[in-house]
């Protein structure tokens, strides 16, 4: 049976770049351990407009950001020395643990002219003992993820387990993240064997209990159902969840079980303490006004960058 549907908001995260945010949100504090998701584009700009998408240095704590991309291709620098230029249907899996900061930059401006920049970034939460470990970049290409098709149904594995399928993305707990895409009228069972799952609408649109639903919905399921969702269109899905790990605070890029963590991380990033990318530290993103306070996930957060 279906527990919620969220509706995806409209947010900012560079001049020129609006994102729909679907995570996290005020009814739902999080799906298994996966704390945000926002989906950005798709975007097509002319080279001689000049517009700058740049997300520039950020920090983040006690997470894991994944980075996936359906069209263009985006720059990663980060403190570890990584640099990484990603493309679609690649894994970009960043472990910020005690601190990382890192940035995105379209540096080819004809990429987004020819077919369009679209990516679906996702935060997953680390269980409380690995919060604090050392950060970790891995960039996974197609070849090394698993795909399956079947009449009218095309998946990719992006993380974690499901349908026999066993990525070999390292994660930090349960879950499931995989790329979908069904013809028209094909169906789709969600996995069985986990808490929470959740289907999200990337492109056409979907059928559950004769009810339609689009772009920009994902609908959240409760436990132990066994939903069958059928394609209306040709229809692209994320479909994600696993297992809770409890309350998660949450405050613009940082994510922690304990609020004097996120504290401390604001006093790290002001004073200078998380280091910026080696060959891209000449601007960064400041602190964000102190008006805005730590908060459990769920409740409304200030403007994240991805």
């Amino acid at each position: 049976m279906l527990d919620i549907v969220i509706e995806a908001r409209s947010a900012s995260i560079a001049p020129g770049m609006d994102v729909r945010r679907i995570l996290p949100f005020r009814q739902k504090r999080m799906v298994g351990p996966f704390i945000f998701m926002d989906h950005g584009g798709p975007v097509k700009i002319d080279p001689s407009s000049r517009q700058n998408l740049d997300v520039l240095p950020h920090p983040h704590i006690g997470l894991s950001t994944v980075s996936y991309l359906f069209g263009g291709k985006v720059t990663h620098r980060d403190s570890l020395g990584v640099e990484q230029v990603i493309e679609p249907g690649e894994v970009n899996w960043m472990t910020a643990g005690k601190g990382i900061a890192h940035s995105e930059r379209f540096e080819d401006p004809n990429v987004l002219a020819a077919g369009g920049f679209e990516m679906i970034q996702t935060w997953v939460a680390l269980p409380e003992r690995h919060e604090e470990s050392d950060p970790t970049f891995v960039n996974y290409k197609k070849d090394q993820l698993q795909v399956f098709t079947d009449k009218g149904v095309w998946m990719r594995l992006i993380a974690g387990n499901a349908y026999g399928l066993n990525s070999t993305v390292k994660t930090h707990s349960p879950l499931f993240y995989i790329h979908v895409f069904l013809d028209k009228d094909a169906k789709i069972n969600l996995p069985k064997e986990y808490s929470e799952r959740a289907v999200y609408v990337v492109h056409g649109s979907i059928e559950f209990s004769g009810r339609q639903y689009g772009v920009g919905q994902m609908l959240v399921f409760i436990k132990d159902s066994e939903p069958s969702i059928r394609a209306i269109e040709s229809t692209t899905l994320m479909l994600l969840g696993g297992e809770p790990l409890g309350e998660r605070f949450i405050w613009w890029n940082f994510v922690s079980s304990r609020k004097e963590r996120i504290d401390q991380a604001k006093a790290d990033w002001k004073e200078g303490r998380i280091v910026l990318p080696p060959t891209d530290n000449h601007e960064f993103i400041p602190l964000p006004e102190e008006r805005f306070n730590s908060r459990p996930s769920g409740s409304p957060s200030p403007p994240a960058f991805s």
